[in-house]
């Protein structure tokens, strides 16, 4: 979903593939018996097991065995595991919900977000594929339209609403990782853990101790989503008003 990350090429046969399976352009009918799987069991098949093992436990075999087909026969359908975890992807995160009845372009991104961050973590192995250059599908279009299409009329360049997409992805997707690594350890809220660090050594970090000692008398816990998602819709905010009053 970063537009710096996209690339769609289909020059090679790899690409043209892909992109048939995405977008749905077959290039023309292929051999071989009567197809028996569809692509979609095929994707919730790998999610199943990308969901439970991460992407390092995903295999064609699994895939196949969990499929009760052969590996070969799987690669009727899929060329590869990175052809894999492309349709596993635009199935995982489907498509973007529709905005709020009445909620201006704040409320639509700020419920967009929240949405994104709870396919991230669902999905913990989402995050790691969708970094690096790729070819994405209509799904994850249809998440960035969403973003653009609330910013249209609010006075932002076209390359500054993909940046605002930018930004809210970085944040969702961050947040997920780290409410998954969380949940995979001991549950210790933030700031008990690092109390635990400071003790003895609150001289050393004097401010850090107070901020901690601060937060721990509100006991509001870790707010990193809602806080973050709040400052960079309020700098967006101010942009938009910086500009409607130079018009």
């Amino acid at each position: 979903m970063d537009k710096c990350e996209v690339r769609v090429e289909t020059g090679g046969t790899d690409n043209r593939r892909l992109y048939e399976l995405l977008w749905g352009t077959p290039s023309g009918p292929r051999r071989g018996p009567r197809p028996t799987l569809t692509l979609d069991a095929i994707a919730r098949s790998g999610i199943a097991i990308a969901d439970a093992d991460g992407l390092d436990g995903l295999t064609m075999q699994r895939v196949a065995e969990s499929l009760d087909v052969t590996k070969m026969a799987l690669y009727r359908y899929v060329p590869g595991k990175a052809e894999l975890v492309a349709l596993m992807l635009e199935t995982a995160m489907g498509e973007p919900p529709p905005p709020r009845t009445g909620a201006d372009w704040r409320g639509q991104l700020d419920d967009w977000a929240r949405q994104l961050f709870d396919r991230f973590r669902r999905h913990p192995w989402a995050n790691a594929a969708t970094v690096g250059p790729r070819l994405p599908g209509p799904n994850e279009l249809a998440w960035l339209e969403r973003v653009v299409a609330a910013l249209t009329g609010t006075g932002l360049t076209g390359g500054e609403q993909l940046d605002v997409a930018v930004l809210l992805v970085g944040h969702a997707r961050n947040l997920a990782q780290h409410a998954t690594a969380t949940a995979e350890t001991p549950r210790q809220p933030r700031e008990a853990g690092f109390a635990t660090l400071l003790r003895g050594r609150e001289e050393r970090f004097p401010a850090l101790d107070a901020a901690l000692r601060s937060a721990a008398a509100e006991a509001a816990g870790d707010q990193a989503l809602d806080f973050g998602l709040a400052r960079i819709l309020d700098g967006i905010e101010a942009l938009i008003a910086a500009r409607a009053a130079t018009r």
